[in-house]
Formats: structure tokens, C-alpha cells, sequence
């Protein structure tokens, strides 16, 4: 899905639950009277989707300290990268859900949709990246790995962006206009969008449960993750469809996936792939220091 929100890739842009308008025209580009009080979302929306993704961040601020420290010991590029990722992406997050408002202010319509360009692509490349690296036969943490990893997540989020760029701006397609809810041009987008990241995860779980499966890396979270990515492009793809029949639930459906995404994903992400690395990092310093203290004769008495 994309990122305003994409995709999953995360889903760039969502209808408003609240706010359903269908237009007369659907190909024509969006005038200045689009960009009204009328079309902005409310205060409730956007606190929806804002304070979950401000607490995120003050989440990770409050453990950041810590955790450097501990990237420091393990020195693991790949952990670096990905948290370095982590970071910028939940930080634009937090800027797209907090600027909802930017949609139906005139002359915020190229900020608007930079911002959510910019809130995609970094959210998609943190997903694509992150299943490319565990697709790997042989996933190490070097430099040669990393590299080649995000070579190939960044080739294909920057044919993502040229792609929606070229659609934003050259075509003039709302993409990332949610008060716009019957263009054509903006649900097929995001129908091929979600339709792309649906199959790339229906393939994964499929080589998992067939004779391939030793191909694929033994980490039980891994395809946890992989299961609920999958339903829940499912479900957009299925909701996107809808949407451009003009059925009022596949805006409303759309819409919700969205607000799921944009304040969940990020944190199961972390949760799913980064928090058992910190917290293994306890664990092991736990056993280096009991290994000096009993090395320094701490425990001797204990065995008299």
C-alpha cells in the first residue's frame, strides 16, 4: 500500500471515515475551490492518527540513549541502518499525520504532496529492505550485504516515487487527496500498488509452506509478519477495488486501513525485528558480566 499511506507499501493518502464527497468529474485535475474548510479532516481524525505516532516517537527517544549504546557494543551495520530508518521514517510519519490540514490549505498542495512522497519512500524502503535482507540465503551484518540490500530496496522505491511523482505532478492525479474519492487514475495506483506487495507476500508464505521452504530464512517472526502483511494488503487491495466502483465501504474500509497503518505499522515493526535485538543485548551483557565476576572468584564461597 503506499505510504501517505502506503504501502503496504504503506498507504500514502486515505479517505477520511467522516468525510466521503463523491465529484461530478473524476479526470480533470483539482481546482483552487477544492482546497476548502469543507474537505479538511477533523480534529478527531487527526488526532487518530497523530498522538499514536507522537507517542511512538517519544517511545523511541525515551530507550534511544540505551540502545546506541548497545548498536555501539554489537557494532551490527545492518541493526544501524535499520534503526537509523526506523527513526527518519516514524519522524516523517509523525509530520504527515499531524498536517492533515495541509490538503485543504491553497498554495500547501506541493508541500502536501512532497511530504507524503517523502513519508512513503521512507516507509517503503524500511519494508522492502527489511524482507530482502531475510530473504537472503545468507544474511550476514557486513558492509557488502548491507549494500547490496539497500541497492535493490532503493532501485525499486525510487521507480515508486518517479512513478507517483510523475502521476502527482505531470498528471495531475489526486493521489494524496483524500477529499477526492472517484478519480480513476488514483485507485488504480494504489490498486497496483497494493495488488504488488499482496502477491510479493502471498509468494513468501507460499515458498514457506511448499517444498522450498529451506530456501527461506528459519525465523518464526519473519512469517508472522509476513501473514499479517499479507491480509492487510489483502484487505486494501480488496477495499481499493471497491473504491472505484464508487461503494461508500471501500472508501470507509480504505480509510481505516490507513489510520491502521500509519499508527501500527512502525510500532510492529519494531517490535517484530528490533526490540529481540536490544533486548538480547541484556542477556548477553548479563552473562559477560557474570562470566568476569565468577572468572574474578565472586562465587567461590558459594561452593564451600
Amino acid at each position: 500500500m503506499g505510504g501517505n499511506h502506503h504501502t503496504f507499501p504503506p498507504i500514502p493518502s486515505v479517505p477520511a471515515i467522516t468525510d466521503v464527497h463523491y465529484h461530478e468529474s473524476s479526470s480533470s485535475p483539482p481546482s483552487n475551490s477544492y482546497y476548502n474548510q469543507s474537505n479538511c479532516h477533523g480534529v478527531l481524525y487527526t488526532a487518530a492518527l497523530s498522538i499514536p505516532a507522537a507517542l511512538f516517537v517519544v517511545y523511541l527517544g525515551f530507550h534511544l540513549k540505551k540502545n546506541i549504546k548497545k548498536l555501539s557494543h554489537r557494532r551490527s551495520h545492518v541493526m544501524i541502518a535499520y534503526y537509523v530508518l526506523l527513526w527518519f521514517s516514524a519522524i516523517l510519519n509523525l509530520a504527515w499525520c499531524s498536517l492533515q490540514a495541509w490538503q485543504c490549505i491553497p498554495g500547501k498542495e506541493v508541500s502536501w504532496n512532497l511530504l507524503s512522497l517523502l513519508t512513503e519512500s521512507g516507509t517503503l524502503c524500511l519494508e522492502i529492505s527489511l524482507v530482502a535482507f531475510l530473504l537472503q540465503e545468507n544474511y550476514a551484518s557486513g558492509l557488502e550485504t548491507l549494500a547490496h540490500t539497500f541497492m535493490v530496496s532503493g532501485l525499486i522505491v525510487g521507480a515508486d516515487i518517479l512513478l507517483k511523482a510523475i502521476f502527482v505532478f505531470g498528471f495531475h492525479v489526486p493521489l494524496f487527496m483524500d477529499g477526492e474519492t472517484t478519480h480513476r487514475g488514483k485507485w488504480g495506483m494504489w490498486t497496483f500498488d497494493d495488488l504488488l506487495l499482496t502477491c510479493t507476500y502471498g509468494y513468501i508464505l507460499f515458498v514457506h509452506y511448499s517444498k522450498w521452504r529451506d530456501k527461506l530464512p528459519p525465523r518464526p517472526a519473519f512469517y508472522n509478519y509476513a501473514v499479517v502483511m499479507f491480509m492487510v494488503n489483502g484487505v486494501a487491495l480488496f477495499a481499493c477495488a471497491l473504491a472505484a466502483s464508487g461503494v461508500r465501504f471501500g472508501l470507509w474500509l480504505y480509510s481505516f486501513i490507513g489510520i491502521c497503518y500509519h499508527t501500527l505499522y512502525l510500532p510492529f515493526l519494531y517490535l517484530t525485528f528490533l526490540a529481540d535485538f536490544f533486548q538480547e543485548e541484556d542477556l548477553l551483557l548479563d552473562n559477560a558480566y557474570y562470566s568476569e565476576m565468577r572468572d574474578a572468584g565472586f562465587f567461590d564461597s558459594d561452593w564451600e
